[in-house]
């Protein structure tokens, strides 16, 4: 078999993965040449079938190790050629790089903390993996509370959970006793959610004041919020729209005029020319009663400051914060 000869030197001087590919449907295809061959042993006379059957399969074996160990080398070469394209000596100092003050998350929680921490707020972190009461319970969300279905949460097999918020801090927080609070809680949290406005990672900060008998109201979460929302948009349209949290009452969802078309009505803010940007509320009487606390009131807001960096900066995908896409972080 003449073409069993040919079909190998080829193989050997083949130095395309697609090539190959096309030699390899040429011989083991349903017409190849190899599948025909074995088609016509039916033809042939008993005694020189067994001669002819033997002499195919070695020509198959032969093919299908040439054919393999080509493939490998081609593969290989690929590969190599695709290391050096992207290499990177990170020994080389490249005086053209332009200063840059992080990663733009980083850059709106930064904003974000240094207005609060001037308006003599101070920060409190907690623990990333919580248990259920001062998740949920203690944020007046019973076992069973049909608003618990607005978190989509991560469980562990002995109860604890990845936090869905950082209102847990708050919870902490007012369990210490100590007034009044004044405090900020930035952080990560976790849901399970993924698409271009939701990532199963994403950050928060929540505010929580508290103070003895009446001294806290609606009036004051309000003043702090406007003034916090110009400092970070400019000037733009406040409004406060009634809303309902579990852990708050009266509460509300905050909206800004749309920065993109100044209010007019664009894609972005489905032409009602406003943005929703935080929810906010005077803290109900029943978390106060979870973490004894008496004769107090407070009020307490929460916003995702991934959203803010989206509206910062012009970014529609939230994904892209967390692609290591060069091209776009080099824009901060």
């Amino acid at each position: 078999m003449k073409w069993v000869d040919e079909i190998l030197q080829e193989i050997k001087q083949c130095d395309q993965i697609k090539d190959l590919e096309s030699l390899r449907l040429r011989v083991f295809g349903k017409k190849g040449l190899l599948t025909n061959e074995f088609s016509n042993l039916k033809n042939i006379s008993d005694g020189d079938k067994k001669q002819v059957a033997k002499a195919l399969n070695d020509a198959k074996q032969s093919i299908e190790s040439l054919l393999t160990a080509k493939k490998s080398e081609l593969e290989e070469l690929v590969l190599n050629q695709k290391i050096e394209s992207q290499k990177i000596d990170v020994s080389l100092f490249n005086s053209t790089l332009l200063p840059t003050y992080g990663h733009p998350i980083n850059i709106t929680f930064d904003r974000i903390i240094d207005y609060f921490v001037g308006m003599d707020f101070s920060l409190k972190y907690g623990p990333l993996v919580e248990d259920d009461f001062h998740s949920f319970e203690a944020l007046n969300l019973p076992r069973f509370h049909p608003a618990r279905d607005m978190q989509d949460t991560f469980y562990f097999n002995d109860g604890m959970l990845l936090r869905p918020h950082t209102s847990p801090v708050q919870i902490r927080t007012m369990e210490e006793g100590r007034l009044p609070i004044r405090i900020i809680s930035p952080g990560a949290v976790f849901r399970r959610d993924y698409d271009m406005t939701h990532s199963p990672m994403f950050h928060q900060v929540e505010g929580l004041v508290v103070d003895k008998n009446r001294e806290v109201n609606f009036a004051n979460l309000k003043c702090i919020l406007e003034d916090f929302l110009t400092y970070m948009f400019g000037d733009i349209k406040i409004r406060f729209r009634s809303s309902f949290f579990p852990f708050t009452e009266p509460s509300a969802e905050v909206d800004i005029s749309c920065i993109f078309c100044k209010g007019l009505g664009c894609r972005v803010c489905s032409n009602t020319g406003w943005l929703e940007v935080l929810g906010c509320g005077v803290v109900d009487d029943n978390v106060f009663q979870a973490v004894g606390l008496k004769n107090v009131s407070g009020y307490a807001f929460g916003l995702g400051v991934e959203r803010f960096a989206m509206l910062s900066y012009g970014v529609n995908d939230l994904r892209s914060f967390f692609e290591t896409d060069l091209r776009l972080l080099e824009q901060f």
